[in-house]
């Protein structure tokens, strides 16, 4: 299960403390957001095998992956909306 043991590494390395600044913020989100995106693809392969569990387990393991996914595109958005709202180098 490498790819559970890369999304550990990257949570991991997250900083423990609140971000100083404004760029210490946005890279916190960006770091958040591969994160998000490693979760979700973590999520889509469990329900690719999820034609061995009860129709119930399926459908949770499903909408886990929705739910993931959903956070991924957020994340997109505000690391996006940081971008598009930087102060203008002068």
């Amino acid at each position: 299960m490498s790819d559970i043991q890369a999304l550990v590494e990257e949570l991991t390395a997250l900083p423990r403390t609140r971000p100083a600044g404004r760029d210490e913020a946005e890279a916190m989100l960006a770091r958040l957001r591969s994160a998000a995106a490693r979760w979700a693809d973590v999520l889509y392969e469990a329900g690719r095998a999820s034609e061995h569990l009860p129709p119930r387990a399926e459908a949770a393991v499903m909408a886990a992956f929705h739910r993931a996914e959903q956070a991924y595109v957020e994340l997109e958005i505000a690391v996006r909306d940081c971008g598009e709202h930087r102060d203008p180098v002068l």
